[in-house]
């Protein structure tokens, strides 16, 4: 019978962790010598690629000297949570991927702390050596703290520690002596890892993720916890609630390099997809048909922030969207669910609206993003935080803060946090950087990356992670700029453009379309101002000194997602469509706006 090592791959966003795993699947190779397969090759959707993150857990398998070794590539986002909590469950140990000069960050933090209080064992990876400013010897004992202060035991605190470069393509026992392959790494990871343990009895096996094939419907992953599953075998499904419903294994297939091969039997230890299975959810458990057993549901962290999603209403709905239709809405939602299971759902008094909660910023935005590109049309209202009542006191959630900046610019970015109810918790020098760490509530991280790296000139390097729910905080002053907004549908024509520059900037470029109540412009005053940036010059046949002076336009300001929903305040939505971002007001008549903010004031 064939070893197997189940190792998690855990570590912050772009620390190397994808990269790693290219090469691991290069050492056992899986890929023939001629065949093209490019770089980030568990990546694999557009999303991923262009953001250069890791957003869905994934699963591959290598074999070396006989051993299966299954791999599990994970998020380094806090935000994206969920997908790492389920996964460590089919873990035996984790790999634990640390840059040379970064350090652990936050969310390594967040991720590590799941793997130590699950008892899994560690392997320290320290990552990139090769860059000119690294710290080694630092990092390897600010790991040994980090580890200390998540009360790690005698056992998890012994960390066997393996120094390289996945980039190229190295991993030995010291970072100053380069080997030429990474298979130091792979024998450290089968003599230290432990055999994923055959377990004796009734089956049992929990669904920790799911797929989807448009041949057999969704198809079930997760790790054989107990007994053996065959293939056309009657088995019960336990529901996270306790119920039992009665099902038959249609076909099973386990990890193989990329891909998936057909099995006809899985015995405890290995990972395994199953289809045939109807009305699973991950965490539900595939038991005995006579006698089933249900694992502990998994826990998942609570999230921490809402949103308001709803049907375009605007006067260019349909333009370019295939699905606009709230049941289109309704139906993609409820379907995301299904799989993510940081995000919660709640319907409105409204049938067109729903308040979808998640985890964060980026959490909300790559599901918007993913809708937008599948050919949704939605608006977005203002991000909100959940707000909870501990002991008859209003807490809210706070996160703990990490600034790396250069030391000309610190002072502005403590001044920005300090505005946003931030408390410092240290400062500290880290290279030729600034290491700064507070403690700040959601509310005021909404906003505040654009703000730190005009701040900054674009050097500072950002991360926060959930830390716990505390008392309110108080007020936190928001946007202090009003914006321009449109006073009737038409074309942006530059002669206009040109005379209101001194109004303020431009969200929109000559030729665009725009309609009554569009968001077209930041005022330098906080107050909101109706402009008109559809008047065409008054063409005459006299010409006179001056008047045809050349127009200067400042280009237009271009929001990504992420910072169109920090930007909008509570009377605003952010309209998306596959072709176009916009900012508008909820109420487009400005007689409609008036009468709205009188009674607001009026309560």
């Amino acid at each position: 019978m064939q070893s197997i090592r189940n190792i998690a791959i855990i570590a912050h966003v772009d620390h190397g962790k994808t990269t790693l795993v290219d090469k691991m699947l290069h050492t056992s190779k899986i890929f023939r010598d001629n065949q093209v397969t490019g770089e980030l090759i568990l990546d694999n959707n557009d999303l991923e690629r262009e953001r250069g993150i890791t957003i869905l857990a994934k699963n591959v398998s290598v074999v070396y000297k006989g051993t299966k070794i299954n791999i599990i590539d994970t998020p380094g986002h806090a935000d994206f949570g969920g997908e790492v909590e389920r996964v460590l469950n089919m873990a035996d140990g984790v790999l634990l991927l640390v840059d040379a000069f970064e350090g652990a960050m936050p969310q390594t933090r967040f991720v590590l702390q799941k793997a130590l209080q699950q008892g899994l064992k560690v392997i320290v990876v320290i990552n990139k050596v090769d860059k000119p400013n690294c710290r080694p010897d630092e990092v390897h004992d600010s790991i040994f703290d980090l580890f200390f202060n998540l009360e790690a035991t005698e056992e998890q605190l012994d960390f066997p520690t393996v120094y390289g470069s996945s980039k190229q393509g190295w991993m030995g026992p010291d970072w100053k002596t380069p080997t030429d392959n990474i298979t130091y790494l792979f024998d450290t990871i089968i003599e230290k890892i432990p055999a994923a343990p055959f377990r004796e009895g009734t089956l049992q096996m929990q669904i920790t993720s799911l797929d989807y094939s448009s041949f057999v419907g969704r198809i079930a992953i997760g790790r054989v916890y107990r007994g053996v599953i065959k293939e056309n075998m009657a088995i019960s499904l336990v529901k996270r609630d306790g119920k039992i419903n009665k099902g038959r294994v249609k076909e099973l297939f386990v990890f193989d390099g990329l891909g998936k091969t057909k099995a006809a039997e899985v015995r405890a230890g290995d990972i395994c997809a199953i289809t045939g299975i109807d009305g699973f959810d991950i965490g539900d458990t595939v038991a005995d048909f006579d006698n089933p057993e249900g694992l502990v549901p998994i826990d998942i962290d609570e999230p921490t922030m809402s949103m308001l999603f709803t049907i375009n209403n605007s006067p260019f709905y349909g333009k370019d969207g295939k699905f606009v239709t709230s049941r289109h809405l309704r139906d993609r939602l409820y379907k995301e669910l299904e799989k993510n299971l940081a995000m919660r759902l709640e319907e409105t008094d409204s049938p067109d609206s729903y308040i979808v909660f998640g985890r964060g910023i980026l959490h909300l935005s790559i599901l918007v993003e993913t809708m937008r590109r599948e050919g949704y049309e939605l608006q977005l209202g203002q991000p909100q935080v959940i707000v909870k009542e501990i002991d008859g006191v209003k807490h809210e959630p706070i996160e703990v803060l990490t600034v790396d900046t250069p030391q000309e610019t610190s002072s502005k970015v403590i001044d920005l946090v300090s505005q946003r109810k931030g408390e410092m918790l240290t400062m500290e020098p880290k290279g030729d950087l600034l290491h700064l760490e507070f403690n700040i509530p959601s509310r005021g991280i909404i906003g505040l990356r654009n703000n730190v790296l005009t701040a900054t000139a674009g050097e500072a390097i950002m991360a926060h992670r959930f830390k716990a729910f505390e008392p309110w905080k108080g007020h936190i002053p928001s946007r202090n700029a009003g914006v321009l907004i449109s006073k009737e549908k038409g074309t942006a024509v530059a002669y206009s453009i040109n005379n209101l520059q001194d109004r303020g900037k431009f969200f929109v470029d000559p030729g665009e379309e725009v309609y009554s109540g569009q968001i077209i412009g930041e005022n330098i005053r906080p107050d909101d101002i109706v402009v008109n940036i559809c008047v065409e010059k008054k063409l005459t046949n006299m010409r006179a000194s001056g008047s045809d002076a050349k127009m200067r336009i400042a280009p237009k300001i271009n929001f990504s997602l992420e910072e169109a929903m920090e930007y909008i305040q509570s009377d605003e939505y952010v309209e998306i469509t596959p072709k176009a971002i916009r900012l508008r007001k909820i109420y487009l008549d400005e007689n409609e706006r008036k009468r709205y903010k009188n009674k607001v004031e009026a309560n």
